[in-house]
């Protein structure tokens, strides 16, 4: 049998001495070595881009296969020998593309960053001095104010652009409305349980760790790296039945001690609370996403808009999930804020002319055709996925261009965010197709907006658990005549049975579907009586022959009445904002302790910071003069008052983010006309300007009147080498 292995590997060239390439063919008895053709492809460890991992871990796994031959045909301790060598020669230079392949998708260091956000108090955890509770965050003045500015683009971005109508509804919310929505009986994770500790471990999380560290196994063989890699691409699909049979197959254990773990189980994520003095009083939860206070107030909000579809409601606020295993800082917490956008259309028209303004967008996307092959994502026109049907209806594309211009205008680096289409089993029990938008960090790939097509769910399902009518209507171009089958009701009987309790069976009666209506009617004919339940009251009642009847008639309508889809738009904020900040992170490339934030303008904490090169009282009237114009210009600041050289204040401004700079040196007052300097962050260039424009020309670049090259052009440079201080925080 002779077979030949792929020509393709990568090895390492030292100065010492010279390894070539070499191709093995194996006969028989033996092994013998050749020389690889000189014109050879080989992908080079200096270019990321270029390193093809598969083909390498490929290599290793063959070359472990003929290690593996020789030792059973007891081959000569030289052949032996020289296939060792060269196994170790491919697993080396594995290991130097897996280096080379991380560096070039990341620049920093997650510990610097985390540095940064801890010394300067952006966020931390909460309640510290009494130890710390998992998945809750306190926001520091610089934290806020970038969660603030991130939300105001969101609200300018959508709410003005888009003349959405914001509301501002409940966090309690009662346990009807969450039983009608689904989330009582189906939002949950699965959890598994260390069967010696007791410790509550998220089963997905924890199969995914274990299948890494399989893959990451000096011994791994390609074919089971391949085999893991797909059980890991399709995570999300698997059900609870799934997990199982994958616990057992993989042997999972805990990896903090490596005790066995319990069958996965479904854990609820809302937070019960009482809504009352006592537990006699209504029980409720603390809303697990924003959407549902939108839905119960539909009808209000179509009156508002004088009854006309398509339009869009809005809210941001407070969402709160009992995470099993919080962890990643901000990325998987229990109290988080959520900005959320309920688009309501007729179902048969999901369609929207503001589509032509995006269509050309080219994203990359990630559908669940790709990941259930194992293929990767790719870069598609919007227009084209909205045509060939990857994306559903192109409302759905038009929201998911409008999310990403969103992120790229505060901050997020385009090549760092990829459109991944949920699957089947991984869909949410409302949703008819689900894109996720998702930013690469440190941590991998994290979703950080939901955009689904909820399909009528949601309206529906109020519609029957209340019996309010969740409809919006349209005029028909012509009369139209339909038979309708309707619930008459014996309201003599039913007030004489059922007595006060009368009147809300009379009115979920009303609001019933066709499709409602069809079940009474089969089961009156089967059993000879309908269970009627009225979650919100918790009653059920028993409506015989007597008390109700079906009649069937035509009818002709001049309306059409219909029960509106829903586009949901999503946003996890906190999760947003820590991914942003991974990748405006940056480290002057001549001192690695000068760190700074490159966010947008929009997005930064303050606007610019004011510095004065000494407390000489002369400064004074020229300080008021600029803290005077910044205010009446609604332009934030921050003066830095400390005792300390002006190249760490520089240093001190820049590692929160704040893009320009007013400094204030001898010939403030020495010269007229009286002038500052400003000073850009990321080029740490600067300009002079006299006291009375300085303001207003922060102000033209924070609303991005101008650029700083218009800057440049307009006022005359200025050298200083502050920048070079040597003085660090």
């Amino acid at each position: 049998m002779r077979w030949l292995l792929n020509t393709a590997r990568l090895v390492r060239i030292t100065s010492a001495e010279s390894v070539c390439k070499k191709t093995f063919i194996r006969n028989k008895n033996k092994v013998r070595i050749m020389s690889a053709p000189p014109n050879t492809a080989t992908p080079s460890t200096s270019d990321p881009n270029s390193l093809d991992l598969d083909k390498l871990r490929l290599s290793v796994s063959e070359q472990g296969d003929i290690l593996r031959s020789l030792k059973e045909q007891n081959a000569s301790v030289d052949e032996v020998k020289k296939a060792t060598t060269e196994l170790k020669l491919r697993k080396k230079a594995l290991e130097d593309a897996k280096f080379e392949a991380n560096k070039g998708n990341w620049d920093i260091d997650r510990k610097k960053l985390e540095d940064v956000v801890k010394r300067r108090f952006i966020y931390s955890q909460a309640f510290s001095i009494y130890g710390g509770v998992a998945g809750l965050y306190d926001f520091g003045p610089v934290g806020c104010a970038i969660k603030s500015n991130i939300l105001n683009e969101w609200k300018s971005h959508f709410i003005l652009e888009e003349s959405m109508l914001e509301v501002e509804t409940s966090m309690l919310t009662p346990e009807p409305v969450l039983k009608n929505s689904g989330h009582v009986d189906r939002f949950a994770d699965f959890m598994a349980k260390d069967v010696n500790t007791g410790e509550c471990l998220r089963a997905d999380h924890l199969l995914k760790a274990h299948l890494t560290s399989l893959c990451e196994a000096d011994d791994c063989h390609f074919d089971k790296y391949k085999e893991y890699q797909s059980v890991i691409t399709q995570m999300d699909n698997y059900g609870q039945q799934e997990l199982t049979e994958l616990f057992k197959k993989y042997q999972v254990k805990n990896p903090r001690n490596g005790n066995a773990v319990s069958d996965p189980v479904p854990f609820n994520l809302m937070f019960a609370t009482p809504i009352g003095p006592s537990a006699a009083n209504t029980p409720g939860f603390l809303r697990p996403e924003t959407a549902q206070g939108i839905f119960v107030n539909f009808k209000k909000l179509l009156d508002f808009n004088n009854g006309k579809l398509p339009f869009a409601a809005a809210q941001i606020g407070s969402s709160f999930r009992n995470e099993i295993s919080p962890r990643a800082g901000l990325l998987r917490v229990r109290e988080f804020t959520m900005a959320e956008i309920e688009h309501f259309i007729d179902p048969n028209e999901k369609t929207t002319p503001k589509f032509e303004k995006v269509k050309d967008l080219e994203l990359t996307l990630f559908s669940k055709g790709q990941q259930m092959s194992g293929g990767s994502a790719v870069p598609v026109k919007l227009g084209d996925a909205v045509e060939s049907g990857m994306i559903a209806n192109n409302v759905l594309g038009y929201f998911i261009g409008r999310i990403y211009l969103f992120l790229v205008k505060i901050g997020a680096d385009p090549s760092k965010i990829r459109f991944r289409q949920h699957m089947d089993n991984e869909m949410a029990h409302y949703a008819c197709d689900c894109w996720d938008a998702e930013m690469n960090t440190t941590y991998g790939w994290i979703e950080c907006v939901g955009c689904a097509d909820r399909s009528c769910y949601d309206l529906t399902q109020h519609s029957k658990g209340t019996g309010i009518k969740m409809v919006a209507e349209k005029d028909l171009p012509a009369p139209v005549q339909k038979q309708i089958v309707e619930v008459v009701p014996n309201k003599g009987a039913l007030g004489k049975q059922f007595k006060g309790e009368a009147k809300a069976i009379f009115t979920y009666l009303e609001a019933l579907s066709d499709c409602d209506i069809k079940e009474i009617e089969q089961s009156l004919e089967q059993n000879g009586v309908y269970e009627l339940k009225i979650a919100a009251t918790d009653q059920t009642y028993q409506l015989t022959k007597d008390l109700i009847t079906i009649e069937k008639k035509m009818k002709t309508f001049h309306i059409d009445e219909f029960t509106p889809s829903v586009i949901e738009p999503s946003f996890g904020i906190g999760r947003i904002m820590y991914a942003v900040l991974e990748h405006v992170f940056k480290i002057r490339p001549e001192d690695d302790q000068k760190r700074y934030l490159s966010l947008p303008a929009s997005v930064a904490p303050y606007k610019c910071s004011i510095i004065c090169i000494s407390a000489k009282p002369e400064f004074d009237p020229f300080l008021d003069q600029i803290f005077t114009s910044l205010r009446r210009l609604n332009v934030s600041f921050k003066f830095d008052s400390g005792k300390t050289g002006i190249g760490r204040k520089y240093a001190r401004t820049d590692e929160i983010g704040i893009p320009f700079g007013i400094t204030l040196d001898m010939d403030t007052f020495g010269v007229k006309p009286h002038s500052v300097t400003l000073r850009e962050r990321d080029s740490t260039k600067q300009v002079r300007i006299n006291v009375e424009e300085v303001a207003q020309v922060v102000s033209d670049l924070s609303m991005q009147n101008c650029t700083w090259q218009d800057v440049l052009q307009k006022f005359p440079a200025f050298s200083a080498s502050a920048d070079s201080d040597s003085e660090q925080k």
